[in-house]
């Protein structure tokens, strides 16, 4: 009864992919307006409240676990918010209706808006605090590992790879808490590749499918990001872990409220994102997964993607829009 139950879910999310796709393309569009106007603030509530508008007719019982934040503190794609229209079957979704807000409002590349849903309990509910992460585009969990020090990640990285620690090439985020590690790849003599935001892009660049010359993501970003980056490479192959990390006991009450008992838990991709799922993206501005919004005076052209984890299906989607 339940493989019979898990298949038609994924039927069913198959059937909803090209509508949910919408939710992501109306933030992109929403939010492209503001480039390069530096206002991050207007940028990410364009994106939000056309995200919480598209999703009004979608025929799905949908729950968001990884939002804009908790109901008190974010008006609108709170954690534990119902989307949908109530109606159809139940799923948890994960979203960030604009990854990269200060890129874009910046006029700099790799904003995109992202969405992962699956079947309700696939998707861990992280709180809003840190994760130690790290990402290879190898599908092998006895490679690297948090408990060990980049040294030897890199180490076990290059014998998998049947290749020098000189020929590897480590995406982390140009943050201060990262400088030792810094210093230490340095030593190894690997190649450094610094983003100053797009943690989710960070680790979907290890994956072997975009070709980009990224081995490994490491370092510590957002845990909503680190739920979006587990969904991603659950359908395009990979491994992951991920550690939340807390500041203060009101982030760990928080974890607590979640159903998180062990703060310390070292978290595998299979228990991050534990059931199938789709992942779905637009760009607002040019990645190597997507391009960016390409507008003129009378249309607007749109890249995206969608992946799904059952399948392994990739699927790139350039959509045409009327700007009237």
């Amino acid at each position: 009864m339940y493989l019979l139950l898990h298949s038609i879910f994924n039927k069913m999310l198959e059937n909803i992919s090209l509508e949910i796709l919408n939710v992501t393309e109306s933030a992109a569009i929403a939010s492209f307006k503001e480039f390069g106007l530096c206002n991050e603030q207007k940028a990410d509530k364009e994106a939000v409240d056309a995200i919480r508008k598209s999703f009004k007719n979608i025929g799905i019982c949908g729950t968001i676990v990884i939002g804009e934040g908790e109901r008190d503190n974010a008006p609108m794609l709170y954690v534990g918010e119902k989307v949908g229209n109530q109606k159809g079957g139940k799923y948890d979704i994960a979203l960030d209706p604009l990854e990269g807000t200060s890129l874009l409002a910046n006029g700099k590349p790799n904003a995109l808006s992202v969405l992962a849903i699956s079947e309700k309990g696939g998707l861990l509910k992280a709180p809003d605090t840190y994760m130690q992460k790290v990402v290879i585009g190898l599908d092998n969990p006895r490679i690297v590992d948090l408990d060990e020090s980049i040294v030897i990640n890199l180490q076990n990285l290059a014998k998998a790879k049947k290749t020098s620690v000189k020929s590897l090439t480590v995406c982390i985020l140009n943050r201060p808490r990262h400088y030792p590690i810094i210093e230490s790849i340095k030593t190894l003599g690997s190649k450094i590749s610094l983003i100053d935001e797009g943690d989710i892009l960070g680790g979907i660049s290890t994956s072997k499918y975009f070709n980009t010359g990224i081995d490994m993501y490491v370092g510590i970003g957002g845990a909503p990001e680190g739920v979006l980056t587990a969904a991603a490479i659950r359908c395009i192959g990979g491994f992951m872990q991920g550690r939340l990390l807390f500041q203060n006991s009101d982030e760990k009450n928080k974890a607590k409220k979640l159903n998180i008992q062990n703060l310390n838990r070292k978290y595998n991709l299979q228990e991050i994102v534990s059931k199938d799922l789709i992942f779905l993206a637009t760009g607002v501005t040019d990645s190597f997964m997507l391009k960016g919004i390409k507008k003129n005076t009378q249309t607007s052209i749109i890249d995206s993607i969608i992946m799904y984890s059952k399948t392994k299906k990739i699927q790139k989607i350039t959509t045409c829009i009327s700007n009237k």
